[in-house]
């Protein structure tokens, strides 16, 4: 109480609440991986609360480079004889997981930009992705670490070193993970197949993943094919034209002045002109193909179907549960939005192993019923042999709980040892407990049934 110097009347407030936890968010998930822009050179989390936001400061999809070929005909009638194929992958996928996410019910994220998107040389770097996950570790809020761009760091057959490589960056994740116990790991599988390649998958992911802080992290089985398109742009469609004089390659989809510049020089081997060639280099008008072929070449192009990892979409439903049930139940038995279907279909025969295994490590099942839709089958951790923390809601309720507390009562850091204090900090914290149990978050009757 401060001391009175001068006569008056005071009026003096006293607190007769006691101070209280405040629940921390929960599904705040971090995304690391490239972007087309990015807001800074140094490899930094940034916020964000909406896609807007996100087009805003990092772009949009990379633009994949499709080509098809076309026959010129009679009347100047265009037949197209090679259709665009869709890519075997994507040449990027943070984006695409990121519309994944916000089309399931996520809400606020952390992008980490690792880099822009590359025109030459290997597109994915592991050293840059490692950074990008240092540099998360200095942020306190987010709870959900992804890291989709982590795919493109295998080659096309990979091998022992590769899958050491990939899964050892998920080591890594988990450790981060251990060490700040306020967050949790989304892995995604390296391919999706059926068997017995699918058996092989799983059985290089469990070899692969390690044994160390299992509880912090979950991995979903199989990947899923979306109702998302490729992101390309039209100038950049090459068309080959067949037919004619002469044939063309290298034709766009869509022209710019600078199209013929690139072409080669209608010229013989001995650098003489060749007069009925040169005509189809002077009028820039005769390479353009038909309205009819232009747009069923688009057409195709756009019926394209991106397939993906479930991460991005898991941490929607991660969130979506979150804020309407809480992070107490179990982000299963949830249908998957934006999805045509699993590219591998798993009954409950094959299931069964995948959820109980004898490493303990499990994976979750994301399953096509008929009338029912694609839902998500499983909420187990990777530590599938812990009595404790082999639940996804369980694991993720305690890191939730412990990081509310422990913010919370950092007030009482320097007050006086006594009695006094340790009455505000038990009130404060049996509070908080009672109200998660209100919310059905713990079972009990009985207040030491509720917190043992």
């Amino acid at each position: 109480m401060k001391t009175l110097k001068t006569p008056g009347i005071y009026v003096e407030e006293i607190a007769s609440l006691p101070p209280s936890v405040v629940p921390v968010s929960t599904a705040i998930p971090a995304f690391i991986g490239y972007t087309e822009t990015r807001p800074a050179d140094t490899i930094e989390a940034r916020r964000i609360s909406s896609l807007n936001e996100y087009r805003l400061l990092y772009g949009g999809a990379y633009a994949e480079p499709f080509t098809a070929e076309v026959t010129k005909g009679a009347n100047d009638q265009y037949n197209i004889s090679k259709m665009p194929v869709t890519p075997a992958k994507p040449t990027y996928w943070l984006y695409y997981q990121l519309l994944m996410y916000f089309a399931n019910g996520g809400g606020p994220c952390y992008i980490v930009s690792v880099g822009t998107y590359k025109t030459s040389g290997a597109p994915i770097d592991l050293p840059a992705l490692t950074k990008g996950l240092d540099a998360l570790r200095k942020e306190d809020e987010p709870t959900l670490i992804l890291s989709p761009d982590l795919i493109g760091i295998l080659p096309t057959n990979p091998n022992a070193v590769s899958f050491a490589n990939y899964y050892g960056y998920y080591q890594q994740v988990l450790l981060q993970c251990a060490d700040l116990k306020d967050r949790f790991s989304i892995i995604d599988l390296h391919s999706s197949a059926e068997p017995p390649a699918g058996d092989q998958v799983i059985k290089d992911f469990r070899s692969n993943v390690g044994t160390n802080n299992l509880n912090y992290g979950a991995a979903y089985y199989p990947w899923l094919e979306t109702t998302l398109g490729y992101g390309y742009a039209e100038s950049d469609v090459a068309i080959t034209v067949l037919g004619g004089v002469p044939n063309i390659s290298g034709v766009k989809l869509k022209y710019d002045t600078s199209d013929l510049a690139a072409l080669p020089d209608p010229k013989d081997a001995q650098g003489n002109p060749i007069p009925e060639k040169q005509k189809y280099y002077e009028d820039r008008s005769l390479f353009h193909i038909d309205n009819g072929a232009y747009a069923r070449i688009k057409t195709m192009i756009d019926s394209l179907r991106v397939t993906l990892p479930p991460s991005g979409a898991i941490a929607g439903i991660y969130a979506q549960i979150d804020a309407t049930r809480g992070v107490f139940k179990a982000p299963a038995n949830v249908s998957v939005n934006r999805v045509v279907r699993p590219t591998v279909k798993i009954s409950s025969e094959q299931q069964a192993d995948m959820n109980v295994h004898p490493t303990g490590k499990s994976i979750n099942v994301i399953r096509s019923f008929t009338d029912k839709g694609i839902l998500v089958w499983g909420a187990r951790t990777l530590d599938g042999n812990s009595n404790e923390w082999r639940y996804v809601p369980v694991r993720r309720f305690f890191l939730f709980a412990e990081e509310s507390i422990s913010k919370s009562i950092e007030r009482f850091v320097f007050e006086p040892n006594t009695a006094n204090t340790w009455v505000l900090v038990k009130g404060a914290i049996e509070s908080f407990l009672t109200d998660q149990w209100r919310a059905g978050a713990l079972a009990g009757s009985t207040p030491d049934q509720l917190f043992s």
